[in-house]
């Protein structure tokens, strides 16, 4: 089955609130945009749109671009409101992070590679504090024992950059609210321990999608608590 096209992911201009978990929403923050039932357009954070597990590629790469959205099983693609030109332009990509190293590994020579991959990591411990995100990680492993430090370690810097749209960046996870935690956690391995993102890509509307991997997800879910 082909693709369906590719989800959408709009730069905000405005400060708002997200239609699904209520999340204040920032001027440029990154938000999906969902008819709801009155005909009015409403804004999704990443996390709620289930997309928050990307990584940004920006535009001017054809060929990275490329080579990272044919191996990215989910990809949304980044536009911005230009007001002089009064239209939306692309300014990239979301790809998943497997993906992206693997077009950068067929773009670039292994020491390009390495340099492009540090820069990249450097850049994501910039916008992230970091005491937070090693608070952020404790907890995860007090929750969760059986899941792999690293794995906890990932979760936490995805959950908490600035600007991302996602669940560790809202009030109640500052204060490191379980319940975070776990939709932190929950959203983690929706994506890595289910076929959640096939069906989504499949075009199974994202309410059905979840229903059917929700048995796989509890149980990869317990397993972790398990320890």
């Amino acid at each position: 089955m082909g693709r369906t096209e590719d989800p959408t992911v709009f730069i905000a201009h405005r400060e708002g609130a997200c239609a699904e978990c209520g999340m204040k929403l920032d001027g440029g923050e990154w938000i999906t945009l969902v008819e709801g039932d009155g005909g009015v357009a409403e804004a999704f954070c990443l996390s709620c749109s289930d997309l928050d597990h990307l990584v940004f590629l920006p535009r001017g790469d054809a060929a990275l671009t490329r080579r990272a959205g044919k191996h990215s099983t989910l990809r949304a693609v980044v536009v911005e409101w230009n007001r002089r030109r009064k239209r939306y332009e692309r300014q990239g990509t979301l790809v998943e992070e497997e993906a992206l190293r693997q077009a950068e590994e067929e773009c670039l020579a292994d020491a390009d590679v390495r340099a492009r991959t540090a820069e990249r990591r450097r850049e994501r411990d910039a916008v992230a504090d970091r005491e937070y995100v090693i608070d952020f990680t404790h907890e995860i492993l007090k929750a969760y024992p059986g899941a792999p430090p690293p794995r906890a370690a990932e979760i936490a810097l995805h959950a908490c950059q600035k600007h991302s749209g996602r669940v560790g960046r809202s009030a109640a996870a500052k204060g490191l609210d379980p319940k975070t935690i776990t939709l932190a956690v929950r959203a983690h391995l929706r994506h890595t321990a289910t076929n959640y993102d096939d069906l989504l890509m499949a075009g199974v509307p994202r309410k059905e999608a979840r229903w059917r991997i929700a048995d796989v997800l509890d149980a990869a879910e317990a397993a972790w608590k398990a320890g």
